[in-house]
C-alpha cells in the first residue's frame, strides 16, 4: 500500500492498516478519516487526543505527500471476532473549530481576512494562508456558537457583498483559507466509472424580495419597506418567491445585487466514481468533459488504484446552496 498512517510523530502503523477512508465536504469544516487496524500485541496504545497523520503518493507522482496532517485520533473503536481489530475515527485539526465555542462581537469595517486573524490566535492555530478577502463586513454579534460557525457566517457574509468564495483547510503548516476553484491542477476526469445527476427545482428562486429591518411605528408593527425585488423565468418555473431580510444591506443598490444573486432556476448535481485522485479535495475545481465543477464533497477509499465519489456543481450552485442561503 501506498500509503503510510504515522501516529504520535513515531509509530508507523501502516503495515497494520486494512483500510483507510476520507471524506471531505464543504459542508463541514475538518478533513475526516476511518483508519481499520490489525491489532498486534507489539502495537502502541492508541487513544483519543492522539496526534496521527496519513500520507500517500497522489496520482502520477512518486514522493509522498501529507494528506490529513496534522490529525487527531477522536474516537477509537476495538473489536474481536478471533481477529483483535480497532476502528480509528480522525480528524484533521480544524475539529476544534467546529467542537469549541466562544462569543465574539466584531465592529464593523473588518474583513474576514482580519476576523480570522483572531480566531487563529484564539485557538492557537498557525497561519499558512490567509489572502485579502477585500470586502469591509457589518458589525457582527455571535453569541455562544461553535468558533467554525462564526467563521463560515463571516465567508457568507463576504459573499453576499459580492466577495470570493472562501472555505478553511488545515495543511501541515498551519490554517489556510482556500479560495474554491483556485487549485493548480485541475484533474480531468476521464476515466469515470458511472455518473448520476440530479436536477430540481427544490430551492428553486424565481422571484426574490430584500425586506429591510422590520420597525414599528408609534408601537404599532407596519409592514416591512421592499429595498429590491428581482425575478426571473417565473414563466417556464412558476413563481417561487424567497424574501431575504438582512440587517447588513443598507442601499438599495446592494439590495438588488443580493436579490439578483439569489434568483435560482434549476439545480443540478452531478455525482461520479472514479479512481481515485487523493489529493482532489472538496472545493476544487475538475472538468467532466467540457464542463468545469466544484467538487461539493468526496468520499474515497484509499488504496492501489483507490475509489473515490464527487459530487459535483457548477459555481453559481455551489454558490447558492452554501453562501447566500
Amino acid at each position: 500500500m501506498s500509503y503510510k498512517v504515522i501516529l504520535q510523530d513515531q509509530y508507523d502503523l501502516s503495515p497494520l492498516v486494512e483500510a483507510i477512508n476520507l471524506r471531505d465536504s464543504l459542508e463541514q469544516v475538518a478533513y475526516q478519516g476511518t483508519v481499520n487496524l490489525v491489532v498486534k500485541p507489539d502495537m502502541p496504545a492508541i487513544s483519543p487526543g492522539m496526534a496521527i497523520r496519513i500520507s500517500g503518493v497522489p496520482y502520477g507522482k512518486k514522493e509522498y505527500v501529507t494528506l490529513l496532517n496534522p490529525g487527531v485520533v477522536w474516537e477509537a473503536e476495538s473489536s474481536n471476532n478471533g481477529i483483535k481489530r480497532m476502528t480509528l475515527t480522525v480528524y484533521d485539526r480544524t475539529i476544534y473549530l467546529d467542537k469549541s465555542e466562544e462569543e465574539y462581537l466584531f465592529p464593523a469595517k473588518q474583513t474576514a481576512t482580519q476576523r480570522f486573524k483572531k480566531y487563529a490566535a484564539d485557538w492557537n492555530l498557525k497561519i499558512a494562508k490567509l489572502p485579502d478577502t477585500g470586502k469591509d463586513l457589518g458589525r457582527s454579534v455571535y453569541r455562544t456558537q461553535s468558533i467554525y460557525a462564526s467563521m463560515f457566517a463571516d465567508l457568507r457574509a463576504t459573499a453576499k457583498a459580492g466577495g470570493k468564495l472562501y472555505h478553511p483547510r488545515m495543511l501541515s503548516s498551519g490554517l489556510e483559507l482556500y479560495e474554491l476553484g483556485t487549485n493548480p491542477d485541475v484533474y480531468v476526469l476521464d476515466t469515470v466509472t458511472d455518473t448520476t445527476q440530479s436536477r430540481t427545482l427544490e430551492g428553486a428562486a424565481t422571484k426574490v424580495k430584500v425586506l429591510a429591518t422590520t420597525a414599528s411605528e408609534s408601537g404599532k408593527e407596519i409592514p416591512s419597506k421592499v429595498m429590491a425585488m428581482a425575478e426571473k423565468d417565473i414563466d417556464q418555473y412558476g413563481q417561487l418567491q424567497a424574501i431575504i431580510q438582512d440587517d447588513e444591506v443598507s442601499s438599495n443598490a446592494a439590495a438588488k445585487a443580493l436579490a439578483t444573486s439569489r434568483l435560482r432556476g434549476i439545480s443540478e448535481t452531478i455525482t461520479v466514481n472514479a479512481p481515485d485522485i487523493n489529493v482532489i479535495r472538496a472545493g476544487d475545481a475538475v472538468m467532466l468533459g467540457s464542463m468545469k465543477l466544484l467538487v461539493i464533497s468526496v468520499s474515497r477509499e484509499l488504496g492501489n488504484p483507490g475509489s473515490m465519489s464527487l459530487e459535483l456543481g457548477t459555481y453559481d450552485d455551489v454558490k447558492r446552496r452554501f453562501y447566500l442561503e
